[in-house]
């Protein structure tokens, strides 16, 4: 990757991580930080791409979530009240409970 530009930084989710590296993947050889990045995606991502990219596009109407936290949940995929606490511990963003119960709402529609 040496010499190539940055031309755009957006986060993205495991599942669209995965994807980008298995598009990756069939143009050649993977770089050994790559491979590390495509083992842990396949084991961790709960969603598939097109999934992980709605549910974090339907947490974005929350008006308090930026979407780095969208993304943080989308690939945390919390369960309880205290997860999601725990995910914004160190954010500047204040959550009520309702709040809360709506995002977990939101996360529950796509545990299936």
């Amino acid at each position: 990757m040496i010499g190539e530009e940055l031309i755009e930084e957006k986060p993205v989710t495991l599942a669209e991580t995965l994807e980008i590296l298995k598009k990756r993947k069939k143009k050649g050889e993977l770089e050994f930080g790559q491979r590390l990045t495509y083992d842990y995606t396949q084991k961790f991502s709960k969603l598939s791409d097109k999934k992980s990219r709605e549910l974090v596009d339907k947490l974005l109407e929350i008006e308090k979530i930026r979407e780095h936290q969208a993304v943080t949940l989308a690939n945390l995929m919390p369960e309880t009240k205290d997860d999601v606490r725990l995910i914004f511990s160190k954010e500047r963003t204040s959550l009520t409970d309702e709040l809360i119960e709506q995002i977990l709402n939101i996360i529950n529609e796509y545990q299936k």
